[in-house]
């Protein structure tokens, strides 16, 4: 690299920083920090206050089942039930007095917690897990809108989140607060129930109600979920039951706030952008959203699963008999203080015909997105996983070939950057049969360079174009090589680069896994924080794989460029090659670590076997082949045959030629 370079370069990464920071308003960014913190303050207060007024409730509503009497005059917080919130519970308003029962149940892999107000999962936390900042990992937040069960009974609408229902435990009633957890190899059932009063007497039948109803299984991530219609079923009058299911979907990543307005999502926030909703229809292979920005979708054909998935977890409810639509599937990035909202309106078929009771039966799934989990769940669940294009191959490299040697090494070795560097080592080895042409060729080439110059010597003018290059040819084919060998190597090895561009980001076995100085191969390492606003393009972080990464890239680049000479004789394209490695730089700073060590290790093992071959591939020996292939083609009087590719070749270099003379004649003229 001469001085004319390294100026050029330096030049150039100037001017690109200036021009960031020229763009950079901090002022702006200060301005959005203070408003971000007055919301978050805000939010707070308002929590805190609701809280409270949960907290006040659920004691009076205590204190009113023991029929002990409460004075609510000092209460402005709690209101009685007005006659419109009786009215439009109709038969079910017998409900409004029942106390709000929270029963947590842990199984060995989560805390789940069931709250009797609407009969719904208000809280997931799963046990072996814990968010970049050492917090309890929720899959599911509170909230009243988590589950609503649309329906018609009698002449009116009701919505499960408005009634109150009472717990049962191993059908016994349940009165407080409870906190249970599942014997090993058991499970254990939590209904809750709305009962239904008769209109004449306005008295509660207890054996007409609607029953939600779960079955927690000890270690797994899956809760059966059934909505029964009791004795009621031939009140319910509706054809077709709606039922939606919202989540507000916590941050749980590490994230590089300085890169919030790269144009690049996956770089600037690759929590949010592997964040989306998933869904399949009973026709079709699973489909997502738009990943990582807002977006909606109706669909009105059946469904089998919806799936909310974030980067490495996920919350999925599936149906035995499918969803008949789900005509509002929503994700939203607006409100900050979350990563995402999702909600889906999924439509139920309902039938009674004359039976009285009917039951729907579902699963929820709140786990991670764990490959073998999720293919062990069937119907397509294991495509949550990014990874990759079915087209390039990248999907199929992935499924059968990186993530079952990942797994088996994961078996015998216990730290992950010492399996992703046997791993990167095992591709090398397995390549190598397919490589070896295109690394011989480079090395052949290196000792041709006199005959190479001398032919260019011999054809400079651009007429002479195709006498050179079947010079060229000939020359090559002399010392037994193929300049085209590069070509399939290059494509054979882009789908295990581009699938491990893909695995590493989402692999969930990677995420808080320790190597040397790194702390999460899953996200970028940091050895020096560059404050809140950081470098424009680059980050508020300098990642040391990633340097690492770039010297490396800097070195096999300067190496590689020593040996071509055609390139040497291009100083755009030599210009070129060199800012590779400072864009990959940029890129690859916010990247995962273990992507970093993935690419700088292929590059050692390229650069190993590089120099392996040409110590081998001496000039001694080339010149030998030369010899005796020129010995063979002088024996055959030089007839050799043509393949169909030289063939075409030499006739499109032939009408290229033909082309120019024609438009060099119409210039002269």
């Amino acid at each position: 690299m001469n001085k004319k370079t390294i100026i050029g370069l330096v030049l150039i990464f100037g001017i690109f920083v200036l021009y960031m920071i020229w763009m950079f308003d901090p002022e702006q960014a200060h301005q959005q920090h203070i408003q971000d913190s007055l919301y978050q303050d805000s939010l707070y207060r308002v929590e805190q206050a609701e809280q409270q007024r949960q907290n006040e409730q659920k004691r009076l509503d205590s204190l009113k089942a023991m029929n002990v009497d409460v004075d609510t005059s000092n209460t402005p917080t709690i209101q009685k039930h007005s006659p419109a919130q009786k009215d439009s519970l109709g038969t079910m308003a017998c409900n409004l007095d029942n106390p709000v029962v929270n029963i947590t149940v842990q199984n060995g892999v989560s805390e789940t917690r069931f709250s009797s107000k609407g009969a719904s999962i208000q809280e997931v936390i799963l046990n072996d897990y814990v968010t970049f900042d050492s917090l309890p990992l929720r899959v599911v937040t509170p909230s009243e809108d988590n589950l609503n069960l649309l329906f018609v009974l009698g002449e009116k609408k009701v919505y499960s989140r408005q009634v109150t229902f009472v717990p049962f435990i191993n059908d016994e009633p349940v009165a407080e607060d409870r906190l249970l957890e599942v014997a090993e190899d058991d499970s254990l059932t939590i209904a809750f129930r709305a009962f239904v009063a008769d209109n004449d007497s306005a008295a509660i039948d207890p054996d007409h109600y609607l029953e939600f109803r779960y079955v927690v299984h000890s270690n797994s991530y899956e809760t059966d979920f059934d909505i029964e219609f009791h004795n009621i079923a031939q009140q319910v009058g509706a054809s077709s039951l709606e039922l939606t299911w919202s989540n507000n979907i916590p941050r749980q990543e590490k994230n590089d706030k300085s890169r919030a307005n790269a144009r690049n999502l996956r770089n600037a926030n690759p929590e949010r952008f592997f964040t989306s909703m998933y869904y399949k229809t009973q026709a079709d292979r699973p489909h997502n959203l738009k990943d990582g920005n807002d977006s909606d979708k109706q669909l009105t054909v059946p469904v089998e699963w919806i799936a909310y998935k974030q980067q490495f977890f996920c919350s999925a409810l599936m149906s035995d008999s499918a969803f008949s639509k789900a005509d509002n599937m929503q994700q939203s990035f607006k409100d900050t203080s979350m990563l995402c909202h999702m909600s889906s309106r999924l439509g139920i078929d309902y039938y009674a015909g004359n039976n009285e009771s009917v039951t729907v039966s579902m699963r929820f799934f709140h786990g991670p997105n764990r490959y073998r989990t999720l293919r062990q769940m069937g119907h397509g669940m294991d495509r949550l996983l990014p990874l990759g294009w079915g087209f390039f191959l990248t999907q199929w490299t992935s499924r059968f070939l990186i993530i079952p040697l990942f797994n088996f090494l994961s078996k015998f070795i216990s730290n992950y950057g010492i399996i992703i560097i046997v791993l990167t080592l095992i591709f090398k080895i397995i390549l190598l049969p397919l490589t070896y042409p295109s690394y011989k060729t480079s090395a052949v080439m290196r000792h041709l360079r006199p005959e190479m110059d001398a032919i260019s010597k011999k054809y400079p003018d651009q007429d002479q174009m195709m006498q050179k290059q079947q010079a060229m040819s000939a020359l090559q084919k002399k010392a037994g090589i193929n300049p085209l060998a590069g070509c399939l190597p290059a494509l054979i090895q882009f789908p295990i680069l581009w699938a491990m561009f893909r695995f590493f980001p989402a692999s969930i076995e990677l995420r808080q896994e320790a190597f040397l100085w790194c702390d999460d191969l899953s996200s970028y390492d940091s050895i020096l924080s560059l404050g809140n606003n950081g470098i424009p393009g680059y980050g508020n972080h300098v990642s040391l794989f990633c340097l690492i990464m770039f010297a490396v890239q800097m070195f096999y680049t300067w190496w590689t460029m020593r040996q071509q000479q055609a390139q040497a004789q291009m100083p755009g394209m030599k210009l070129m090659m060199y800012m590779m490695p400072v864009m990959m730089l940029f890129f690859l700073n916010n990247q995962s670590a273990a992507l970093n060590i993935y690419y700088c290790v292929n590059l050692l093992f390229t650069m190993l076997i590089m120099w392996g071959i040409r110590i081998f591939v001496t000039e001694k020996r080339v010149r030998k082949t030369m010899e005796k292939n020129s010995a063979k083609m002088m024996k055959k009087g030089n007839k050799q045959k043509k393949s169909k590719f030289q063939q075409r070749l030499e006739e499109m270099q032939k009408m290229a030629d033909q082309m120019q003379k024609q438009q060099q004649s119409q210039r002269k003229h």
